[in-house]
C-alpha cells in the first residue's frame, strides 16, 4: 500500500521526508506541521484526519502588487487607525479542520488580530495591523499554510453573488431526458409482439442510453463532486450511497440493453435523478429565501435623523437613506453608513469593527466608515454609500460577537454521519440476501434503498423551522440576529432588566424643575448639549424643554459614563449629570439631572418615572424565571419595584456599566442562563456578556452590534410570548427530526423487502422534504397564532 503524507494525506510518489516519526511528501507539509505543533495547534489533525492542504511552491512575490495604494484600496474591506480588514477568497476550504486552522491564524501570527471563515462562500476575513504586517505578507502567509487566496478583478470588485443557474440547467436536462425517455420506452411496455416495434427497439434503446448518459454525467455531477471530496478526506458523506445507486442502475441498464436481456432502467434513472434534482432545487431555494429574509432591514429597526440644507430635521428609516443625504449622529451613536464628515469634530471609536477601542480623530472632509461610534459632539455627515453596501451590514456576523456553538446543528451532523454507515450496511446485507434469490431483483432493491434513504429532510428541518420563527418574531418587532439566538432564548432561566429606558417609558416622564429660573439663552444652549446624549433622561429632558430647536455647535465635549457630560456652547461651559458631577450633594433618594453653568449650580430637574403598561401581568407570566433589576439611578423607586415584581430575586442600584457586566458574569458562574434587557448604550458590556443580549429601541437611532436581539420598547410587555415561542421552536425542530427519520425507516423497509421500485423511491425521497416543510410551516403558524396575530 502506498504511503501517505501525514499532513495533506496525498500519496507520496517523489520526495519522502521523515520527521517526528511521521512521513511527509514535501518540505511545505513538514513546515506546516512544525508550525502547528510549535503553536500547540496539533488538534488540527484530530479534527479531520489527513485533511491538510499541500502548500503551494509558487513564487510568493506574485502578491507584492497588493501593497500598491490603488490595489490595496480596492481589495481591503476597511482600513483606518492602523487596523485593516480584508476578505480573501480561498476555494480549497473544504472541511472542519480547514475552518479551525484558518480561524486560529492569530495564534500562529500575533500580527493578525482575528480571522473568520465563511464556509459556504469559501472566504476568510482577516483583521491585521498594517504597520506590523503588509497585505502581501498576509497573502503569502496563507499560501505557505496551503490556503492560497484567489485575487482577481471579480473578487476585488466585491460583487454580490449572482444567482447560480447551473442547477436549474441540470434540472432542465434531466426533465427533458425523463419526458422523452418515457416516450421512447412506452412501446416497450405495450407493444407485445408488434413487428414494427421490434424492428426499431434497438434504435429506441440507443436513444434512451444517450439521454440517460447526459443525465448521469452532467445533471448528477454535483453528487460525484461531493462524494469524491468526502472520500478524498476519508469522510463518507451522505452523497456516497446516492452515487452508488446511480452507477448500479446505469450499469445494470447498459448490461440489459447490450445483452438484449431487457430494456434496462434508463427511463427510471432519468426520472429518479429528475426528482432528486427537483428536491435539491427546492432545498436551495429555501436556503436562499432564508438568507434574503435575514437582510439587515429585518435586524435593525433604527431611524436616523436626516438634515435638510435649510436645517430642518426629520427622523426616517435607515433603509430609506440615499446617497447624498445628510444625517445627524450624536454622542455614542453608531455611524450607520459610509459617509463624509461635513460639520463637527469626529472622535470615532472603531472597536465594533476592529475589536480595538482606539479613537480616531476626524475633521470635516474626512471619510468615516459605517460601524464606527462617535464619542463627542453632534456630527453632520453626508452619505456616500447606500446602507446595503456599507460595512455595518456585516457586523453581526463577526467572530467577536459569537458566543457558542449550536447543539441542534451537532445533532443533525451526528445523525447524518451514522445514518450513512447504517444505510450502507443495510444495502450490503439486502444485496447479499437478494442475490441468492433473484439477481434482477437485487439491483432494484439496492437502487431503491440508496435512493430513498437520502436524509435531505433531516438537514432541512432545523434551518427551515428557525427561519419561519425569525420572520414571525421580526414581524412583531423582536429582531433576532440568527438562529442560534433562538436556541439560546429557549434555554434562558434568568432575566436581568435595566430600569431606566427599559421598563420605564422614555417619553412619559413627569419632570419638575427646582432652582433659579433659567433664561431662554441658556435653555437653548442646554438643549443643544442635551442633543449630544442618548441617555433616556437626556432624551426626556430634551423633549420637555419648550424652546426652539436651534442647534449650536459644541466644543470640548466630554462624557464620563455613569456620571454625566459637559461641553462649551457659545462660550459657556455647562455640566449636565449627577449631583456629584456638578459639585452638589444628593440629599433625597430621587432621580434627578443636575445642571451647572461655568461651575455654578443653577438647578436640577427631578424625574418621576412612568413604567410601561401591563408590566405587572408580564412579571406574573414570567414566574418561572428568576427576575433581577439593575439601575444606574438611586434606590428611590425600590418600593415601587418590589410591589410591581413580588417575586424579584435581586435589585441593585447606582450601578455603572462595569458593575452590570460583573453582575451578569456572577450569575453565569452559578450556572444560570441569562438574558439581559437594556437600552443598548451603557448596557453594551452587560448585553455582550449575557447569554442573550436584548437591546431595547424606542424610535432611537442607537445601535448595539454586541446585542443578539433588538426589541421595540412597546413590545416589552409581550416578552413572555417571545420566550415561549422560542421554546416551541425547539420542540418543532425535534419533531421534524422524528418525521424525517420515520420516512427513512418506512422507505428503507419497503425497499429492502423488494416492494419499492427505484422510480417510486425517487419520488418518495423529495416527498419527505415537502412533508417537513409543510409541517414546519403549519406548526410554526399554529403556535405563533397562539401568541400573536399572524397575517397569511
Amino acid at each position: 500500500m502506498a504511503e501517505q503524507c501525514f499532513h495533506c494525506g496525498q500519496k507520496i510518489d517523489k520526495e519522502r521526508l521523515l520527521f517526528d516519526e511521521k512521513i511527509f511528501c514535501c518540505n511545505g507539509c513538514q513546515s506546516v506541521y512544525e508550525i502547528l505543533n510549535v503553536h500547540n495547534l496539533d488538534n488540527f489533525y484530530n479534527i479531520n484526519k489527513n485533511s491538510g492542504i499541500r502548500p503551494s511552491n509558487e513564487n510568493n512575490a506574485q502578491f507584492d502588487y497588493l501593497d500598491s495604494p490603488e490595489i490595496f484600496t480596492r481589495v481591503v474591506d476597511f482600513s483606518e487607525g492602523g487596523t485593516t480588514l480584508v476578505t480573501f477568497k480561498i476555494p480549497v476550504i473544504h472541511c472542519s479542520s480547514c475552518i479551525w486552522l484558518l480561524e486560529s491564524l492569530h495564534t500562529i501570527n500575533n500580527k493578525i488580530k482575528y480571522s473568520q471563515v465563511n464556509f459556504t462562500r469559501k472566504t476568510v476575513q482577516i483583521s491585521f495591523k498594517e504597520d506590523e504586517i503588509k497585505l502581501s505578507e498576509v497573502a503569502k502567509f496563507l499560501t505557505n499554510l496551503g490556503y492560497k487566496p484567489v485575487i482577481n478583478l471579480e473578487t476585488a470588485e466585491k460583487k454580490q453573488d449572482k444567482l447560480d443557474k447551473s442547477l436549474l440547467i441540470k434540472l432542465a436536462v434531466a426533465g427533458f431526458a425523463f419526458g422523452n425517455g418515457m416516450f421512447f420506452s412506452f412501446p416497450e411496455y405495450v407493444s407485445g409482439n408488434d413487428v414494427w416495434f421490434h424492428s426499431f427497439k434497438h434504435l429506441f434503446r440507443v436513444i434512451l442510453f444517450l439521454l440517460a448518459t447526459a443525465v448521469v454525467f452532467y445533471s448528477a455531477s454535483d453528487y460525484y463532486k461531493s462524494a469524491w471530496y468526502g472520500l478524498k478526506n476519508k469522510i463518507i458523506n451522505i452523497d456516497v450511497p446516492i452515487v452508488l445507486g446511480i452507477f448500479v442502475l446505469y450499469g445494470r441498464s447498459i448490461y440489459e440493453a447490450v445483452t438484449d436481456y431487457g430494456p434496462g432502467y434508463f427511463d427510471t434513472l432519468c426520472g429518479l435523478l429528475f426528482f432528486m434534482l427537483l428536491g435539491k432545487t427546492f432545498q436551495k431555494r429555501t436556503y436562499n429565501s432564508l438568507s434574503y429574509d435575514r437582510d439587515y432591514k429585518s435586524f435593525y429597526p433604527i431611524a436616523v435623523t436626516k438634515v435638510d440644507f435649510d436645517g430642518k430635521q426629520e427622523n426616517i428609516l435607515l433603509s430609506d437613506l440615499a446617497v447624498g443625504d445628510r444625517i445627524m449622529v450624536r454622542n455614542q451613536e453608531i455611524i450607520p453608513v459610509d459617509s463624509i464628515l461635513i460639520k463637527g469634530e469626529g472622535n470615532i471609536d472603531n472597536s465594533f469593527i476592529t475589536g480595538e477601542s482606539a479613537h480616531i480623530s476626524k475633521k470635516p472632509g474626512d471619510k468615516i466608515f459605517a460601524g464606527g461610534k462617535q464619542s463627542g459632539s453632534v456630527l453632520e455627515l453626508e452619505v456616500i454609500k447606500s446602507v446595503d453596501q456599507s460595512y455595518l451590514t456585516q457586523l453581526w456576523n463577526k467572530e467577536a460577537f459569537k458566543k457558542f456553538e449550536t447543539g441542534l446543528d451537532t445533532m443533525t451532523n451526528t445523525i447524518s454521519k451514522y445514518f450513512t454507515f447504517i444505510i450502507l450496511g443495510i444495502t450490503l446485507v439486502a444485496g447479499i440476501y437478494w442475490s441468492t434469490i433473484d439477481l434482477e431483483k437485487m439491483f432494484q432493491v439496492i437502487s431503491a434503498i440508496l435512493i430513498v434513504a437520502c436524509p435531505c429532510a433531516l438537514a432541512l428541518s432545523a434551518p427551515f423551522t428557525f427561519g419561519h420563527i425569525m420572520r414571525i418574531l421580526g414581524r412583531n418587532k423582536f429582531y433576532v440576529k440568527d438562529t442560534l439566538t433562538i436556541e439560546r432564548l429557549a434555554k434562558v432561566d434568568t432575566l436581568v432588566f435595566d430600569k431606566t429606558g427599559t421598563i420605564t417609558e422614555n417619553k412619559k416622564t413627569n419632570i419638575n424643575f427646582i432652582g433659579t429660573e433659567i433664561e431662554e439663552f441658556d435653555l437653548k444652549n442646554i438643549k443643544s448639549l442635551l442633543k449630544n446624549s442618548n441617555h433616556p433622561l437626556s432624551k426626556s429632558l430634551y423633549d420637555f424643554l419648550k424652546v426652539n430647536d436651534d442647534y449650536f455647535e459644541i466644543e470640548d465635549f466630554e462624557e464620563i459614563s455613569g456620571k454625566g457630560y459637559q461641553g462649551k456652547v457659545r462660550g459657556i461651559i455647562y455640566k449636565i449629570g449627577s449631583a456629584n458631577f456638578t459639585g452638589q450633594e444628593s440629599q433625597n433618594l430621587e432621580t434627578a439631572v443636575y445642571i451647572s453653568k461655568n461651575g455654578e449650580f443653577i438647578g436640577k430637574f427631578i424625574f418621576k418615572n412612568e413604567y410601561r403598561n401591563h408590566l405587572s401581568q408580564l412579571f406574573k407570566n414570567l414566574k418561572n424565571y428568576r427576575i433581577n433589576i439593575l439601575s444606574g439611578d438611586n434606590s428611590s423607586e425600590k418600593p415601587i419595584l418590589e410591589k410591581l415584581i413580588p417575586s424579584i430575586s435581586e435589585m441593585k442600584f447606582n450601578q455603572n456599566p462595569e458593575n452590570k457586566l460583573d453582575f451578569i458574569k456572577a450569575l453565569q458562574d452559578k450556572g444560570e442562563k441569562v438574558a439581559m434587557l437594556g437600552d443598548g448604550l451603557n448596557d453594551a458590556g452587560a448585553l455582550k456578556q449575557s447569554n442573550v443580549g436584548i437591546a431595547i429601541a424606542d424610535d432611537s437611532n442607537s445601535f448595539t452590534p454586541s446585542s443578539d436581539v433588538i426589541m421595540n420598547g412597546e413590545k416589552i410587555p409581550e416578552l413572555d410570548k417571545f420566550l415561549k415561542l422560542s421554546k416551541d421552536a425547539i420542540k418543532i425542530v425535534k419533531f421534524t427530526f422524528i418525521i424525517s427519520l420515520c420516512y427513512n425507516v418506512v422507505g428503507v423497509g419497503f425497499a429492502v423487502s423488494g416492494h419499492m421500485h427505484p422510480l417510486f423511491a425517487a419520488i418518495f425521497m423529495p416527498l419527505s422534504s415537502v412533508t417537513v416543510v409543510t409541517f414546519t410551516t403549519l406548526s410554526t403558524w399554529i403556535r405563533s397564532s397562539k401568541y400573536f396575530k399572524i397575517s397569511i
